[in-house]
């Protein structure tokens, strides 16, 4: 009797150990990188494709955080031009790190695809660019915290997500997608510093 108890006691704490070691197996694959208090995985799926964080960083306006930003690709890439031509699904995850009016956030992007876009170019992504204008203003306001994404899934387009919740159709054509990157990318970016942490060049 005692040498089954014993038997019983022993395979119990063997299970609790591989159960133990299981959770902390799991909890270092599920790495993290923090940005001003951001947390970012490392690697999200989409559409059933891994994509790795390329690299992260804050958008700064004068001296204020106003949002992180993180760019998410299949395989690393150190410049705007590999970012735009690599295949596959990508992801720009945005954070707030401040309340800012939505409306007036859609017109900030659109002020950097006209920046960084050749002037025959822009007028062909007027109708998307009317198109997330309106996604934000439906908004109202963005508050610390809020996320959002920007995906491209080829065959589908290219997919805007806020607060978990899909906004609109996919708008289709690969240019428009190519054209918000390069708000942080382009030659005229958003903020040099953002830039080169997303392309990994800086933590």
């Amino acid at each position: 009797m005692r040498a089954r108890f014993s038997q019983r006691i022993a395979a119990t704490l063997l299970s609790l150990v591989a159960v133990s070691t299981a959770c902390a197996i799991s909890t270092a694959n599920a790495a993290t990188v923090d940005v001003s208090g951001v947390k970012l995985e490392d690697s999200v799926s989409l559409k059933g494709e891994t994509l790795q964080l390329n690299g992260a960083g804050i958008r700064f306006k004068a001296i204020f955080k106003v949002y992180t930003a993180g760019l998410y690709l299949g395989k690393k890439a150190g410049t705007p031009e590999e970012v735009l031509a690599a295949t596959g699904s990508k992801r720009v995850s945005i954070t707030m790190l401040r309340d800012i009016d939505a409306n007036e956030l859609g017109k900030l992007f659109t002020r950097g695809v006209e920046d960084n876009s050749p002037r025959a170019e822009f007028s062909q992504l007027i109708p998307g660019l009317l198109r997330m204008g309106q996604m934000f203003a439906d908004q109202k306001t963005l508050k610390t915290g809020d996320t959002f994404t920007i995906d491209w899934i080829p065959g589908t387009g290219t997919v805007i997500t806020v607060r978990g919740a899909m906004q609109g159709d996919p708008i289709k054509e690969v240019a428009f997608f190519n054209a918000l990157v390069r708000i942080w990318l382009g030659p005229s970016p958003a903020d040099y510093r953002l830039k080169d942490a997303l392309l990994g060049r800086s933590s």
